[in-house]
């Protein structure tokens, strides 16, 4: 069966592959009934949601940080 299914996965393009993760992931965040954090976790949570509450000007989209990535590796 695994065969089979990594053969039927490796059909997908990419963004269907992305999505299919993401569903898989979801479904498993349900069913666990999701996760505990640790206290670490906890506070860097903290710590990013008083930086935004303190400064939201200084946030950027995800679309800014990944075309600035990509921009540097192509310069390269």
């Amino acid at each position: 069966m695994h065969s089979d299914l990594s053969k039927e996965i490796g059909k997908l393009s990419i963004p269907e592959r992305i999505l299919l993760v993401e569903d898989i992931w979801d479904s498993i965040a349900r069913e666990s009934g999701g996760f505990d954090l640790s206290l670490a976790q906890k506070n860097e949570l903290e710590k990013r949601s008083l930086s935004y509450d303190q400064n939201p000007q200084q946030i950027r989209s995800w679309e800014d940080i990944k075309s600035e990535y990509i921009g540097k590796k192509q310069s390269k």
